[in-house]
């Protein structure tokens, strides 16, 4: 009977069948580890311990050599925001889950909810650096159970963007800056929600638009897009010909891309060119969604030279690769599924000190660095990225500048600078946030100041790592330690 006293309580309390989350939600938009977790350190009286959890892949994903770090505004917006109201404590308390807490224990994590905001630090790598394997792309330093608990949503966060913006800008890369991207994937996308981000993430990586009407104006862009084949289907069914829908949708939006393979895309092709010598129509763009696109555009070029031809149809950065190679007559393309989905970013975010002790993990496979780290990036004299170094926080930084020094390696001259900045301090943000462009603009020079083997999607090779003497010390030490204690035990 209790349960279901408990399921007709919550079941009262749900409020909002749509499952849309609210910056007022985010705080609870968390595993439930999290929170249980956060009640024993109330009851261990280690909550308010001051600890340390950095992000970052143990690993990269097939085919990418660097990831392009994303999501630190989605994170910012988060934190900021980070609240628990009382019908949402009301909620939880409704579950049954946490009945089982001492009085004083309970009295104590319903008040730390109750009052709870933010009051730690971010450090993070401004969006669009490069990133390879164990480097911190962020760490939270704050009371433990604040750091607990903003894990969820930090990794759903950074790990989904970091993956789209490594594809656009893959696929930037490989297609030039002279080419026209557009994000076409918001009906792929994860969720309606997650496509707002994910056409953000997409722009910051290098692609020109989105056709996401809402993501585009809140990013103070202009959306962008084509035409479907039912437009082509329902007017040539209704009023004669195919041609008569081109006519219509030209009518109305001049200059617009045309999708020309709805039934034969030569015929489309040579219809409309007939149309333009007549003077009824001036085709600008042309869209190819099928078939052999390296002989259509071909084709299409012949017949129609001086019109832009965009592609589509699960493009991604190897098939835009050998459409180049294979001498395709495309000027552009628009990317959707192959960008917003496919093999997963893998985040991790791990304790890496605690009260000012450095602790890792060393189960198998899964092996931590321990304690606060800095990466360092070095670059040759025309900004070529030679190499970097993962060091503990507390390490001296090169000498003659805080910023950046000039070292000397085998007669080579080269630069380094740290890639963690202080974002947040005390729960307060210190830098005002970057524009779009901007970071669309770092995402490429970050890029393009990779070796062309770390830039390949085929067998794509990765920046040597090295771990300062001092870090690789202490993780020895600790692992010495936990397999002694091991023994002992």
């Amino acid at each position: 009977m209790k349960v279901d006293q408990q399921n007709s309580n919550l079941q009262a309390l749900a409020i909002d069948p749509a499952l849309i989350a609210k910056p007022n939600d985010y705080a609870m938009l968390t595993d439930l580890y999290q929170l249980t977790m956060s009640a024993c350190y109330v009851g261990e009286e280690i909550d308010q311990s001051w600890a340390s959890f950095e992000l970052f892949v143990r690993r990269l994903p097939t085919g990418m050599g660097y990831l392009v770090a994303m999501g630190l505004a989605q994170v910012l917006d988060y934190l900021q925001n980070w609240r628990f109201d009382p019908g949402q404590i009301e909620a939880l308390q409704q579950t049954g889950i946490f009945d089982q807490l001492e009085p004083k224990v309970s009295d104590r994590f319903w008040s730390l909810l109750a009052e709870a905001k933010f009051t730690g630090d971010l450090w993070a790598v401004p969006e669009g650096t490069v990133v390879f394997a164990n480097e911190p792309i962020l760490r939270i330093e704050a009371p433990l159970w604040q750091a607990q608990i903003a894990e969820t949503y930090i990794l759903n966060t950074i790990n989904y963007q970091t993956m789209i913006a490594t594809k656009a800008a893959q696929m930037r890369d490989l297609a030039g800056d002279d080419a026209k991207l557009l994000e076409f994937g918001t009906r792929r996308a994860f969720s309606p929600q997650a496509s707002l981000w994910a056409a953000r993430a997409a722009i910051a990586g290098g692609m020109d638009a989105t056709s996401n009407v809402l993501a585009a104006l809140k990013l103070g862009q202009k959306p962008s897009g084509t035409m479907a084949h039912a437009l082509v289907m329902a007017i040539a069914a209704l009023e004669g010909t195919e041609e008569m829908a081109f006519a219509a949708f030209d009518r109305y939006f001049p200059g617009s891309a045309l999708l020309i393979d709805t039934f034969d895309t030569v015929e489309a092709a040579k219809h409309l060119a007939a149309k333009q010598v007549a003077g009824e129509i001036e085709v600008k763009a042309v869209r190819l969604d099928s078939g052999d696109l390296v002989a259509l555009s071909q084709q299409v070029h012949e017949i129609l030279p001086d019109t832009f031809i965009f592609a589509s149809g699960d493009i991604d950065g190897a098939e835009i690769q050998r459409l180049n190679q294979a001498s395709a007559c495309i000027d552009g393309y628009g990317i959707g599924t192959k960008l917003v989905t496919g093999a997963p970013v893998n985040g991790v975010y791990k304790l890496v000190e605690i009260a000012n002790k450095p602790v890792a993990k060393f189960s198998s496979g899964k092996q931590t660095y321990p304690g606060r780290k800095q990466v360092w990036r070095s670059s040759d004299r025309a900004g070529r990225i030679v190499g970097d170094r993962l060091a503990l926080f507390t390490e001296p930084e090169p000498t003659n500048s805080t910023e950046s020094t000039e070292s000397t390696d085998h007669g080579e001259h080269y630069s380094t600078k740290p890639l963690l900045k202080l974002i947040m301090q005390a729960g307060k943000l210190l830098t005002p946030r970057q524009d779009l462009s901007t970071i669309a603009q770092f995402t490429r020079q970050s890029v393009m100041a990779l070796p062309q083997a770390i830039r390949a999607v085929d067998k794509p090779q990765s920046l040597p790592i090295e771990v300062s003497p001092l870090l690789q010390t202490l993780t020895d030490q600790l692992a010495q330690a936990h397999a002694k204690h091991q023994s002992i035990t």
